[in-house]
C-alpha cells in the first residue's frame, strides 16, 4: 500500500489563521525547527493509481494541488481524477468540509458512519455533491466494506469519543449529545497482499476494546491533539481540556504513548496535531520525548509504503 499525509494537523492548521501563540508566531517566522502543517486528512492507495482519502480537511484542494498523484491526469480527457473514495470517521468540519472542494460533478463515493451521514443529509450544502454521480455509503461498524475499484478494504469501529462541536446538545447532558458513530477509527487492508493499518485521527481513551484491536498491529495512526490535558488552558487559548473536546492526550500515566507501551505496535505515527503542541518544535523536550518512546511525529507529504 502506499499511504501519504495530507494533512498532519488538527483544526485550523499550523499555523492557525488567527493564531499567535508562541508555535504559530515561530512557524510563520521560519525559526527552524517548525514546519506549518494543514488539516488532518490521510490518502491511501492499494496500486498507486486508485486513491482513497481518509477524511477530508477544508485545506483538500491545496492538498490537491501539492500532492500529483491526486490532480488531473494528462491521458485521462478534459475532467477526470484518481481519487475513488472518501471515507470519513468523524462529523467534525476539519474532517468534511473538504467534501465541498470535490462538487466538479466528478464521479467518487462517499463512505461514513450512520451518524455521519445524517449529518451530511441534514445540511442542503452538501447537496452540491450530486447524489446521482456522487454516491454516499453507509460503514456498518464492526463490518468489513469492500471500497469500489480500489482493492481496499475498510472495517470501521467506534472508538470513545465526542459529538462535533456545533452537533453537542448541550451543557445538560453530561456526554453533551455524543453516541456510538460519533467518533470511528478505520482498518485498512489490501486483501491482494494482506497489508494493514489502522488510522484513528480522533479518540478519547484507548479502552480495553481499542487496545485489543491494535495490539501488534505494523502502523497506527493516531490522535496527536495535545501533549498535555490542559495545554490550551495554560497558554491562555482556550477554557477547555483535552477531555473536553474528546481528545486523550500524548503524555502522563493515562496518555497514549504510555498506552501504547505494551500493544506492541510497530510503527506509530501521531497526527491531527494542535498548533499549541510543543513537539510540533523539532527541538522541544517534549519533541525529543515522544521520539524517544518509538513515536514518529506526522507532517504534510510524508510518505509510507506497506
Amino acid at each position: 500500500m502506499h499511504i501519504r499525509i495530507l494533512g498532519a494537523a488538527a483544526g485550523g492548521g499550523f499555523p492557525q489563521w488567527n493564531c499567535n501563540c508562541r508555535n504559530c508566531a515561530d512557524v510563520r517566522q521560519g525559526k527552524p525547527g517548525f514546519r506549518a502543517r494543514t488539516q488532518c486528512s490521510l490518502a491511501v492507495s492499494a496500486n498507486g493509481s486508485d486513491w482513497v482519502l481518509l477524511n477530508t480537511a477544508p485545506d483538500l484542494r491545496q492538498q490537491i494541488n501539492e500532492t500529483p498523484e491526486l490532480g488531473a491526469r494528462a491521458d485521462g480527457g478534459l475532467r477526470n481524477s484518481p481519487i475513488k473514495a472518501a471515507v470519513l470517521t468523524g462529523g467534525d468540519v476539519d474532517f468534511i468540509a473538504g467534501l465541498l472542494n470535490l462538487r466538479e460533478l466528478q464521479p467518487f463515493t462517499v463512505y461514513g458512519s450512520s451518524r455521519v451521514l445524517s449529518t451530511l443529509n441534514a445540511n442542503s450544502v452538501f447537496n452540491v455533491l450530486n447524489g446521482d454521480v456522487v454516491p454516499r455509503r453507509e460503514l456498518r461498524l464492526g463490518q468489513t466494506t469492500s471500497i469500489a475499484d480500489t482493492g481496499l478494504d475498510i472495517e470501521a469501529f467506534a472508538v470513545p469519543g465526542k459529538v462535533a462541536l456545533y452537533l453537542e446538545s448541550g451543557a445538560a447532558d453530561a456526554n453533551y449529545g455524543s453516541r456510538e458513530g460519533d467518533a470511528i477509527g478505520l482498518k485498512v487492508t489490501a486483501p491482494a497482499t494482506g497489508k494493514t493499518f489502522f488510522y484513528v485521527p480522533g479518540c478519547a481513551v484507548v479502552d480495553a476494546d481499542l487496545a485489543g484491536r491494535l495490539s501488534g498491529a505494523p502502523l497506527v495512526f493516531f490522535d496527536g491533539t495535545l501533549y498535555t490535558d490542559d495545554e490550551m488552558l495554560r497558554q491562555g487559548l482556550m477554557k477547555k481540556t483535552g477531555q473536553r473536546m474528546g481528545h486523550m492526550s500524548m503524555s502522563g500515566p493515562e496518555g497514549s504513548i504510555a498506552a501504547f507501551a505494551a500493544l506492541g505496535v510497530t510503527r506509530k505515527i501521531f497526527v491531527h496535531i494542535n498548533n499549541s503542541n510543543p513537539v510540533l518544535d523539532d527541538n522541544s523536550s517534549e519533541r525529543h520525548a515522544t521520539e524517544a518512546a518509538g513515536w514518529e511525529v506526522g507532517c504534510d507529504g510524508m510518505e509510507i509504503r506497506l
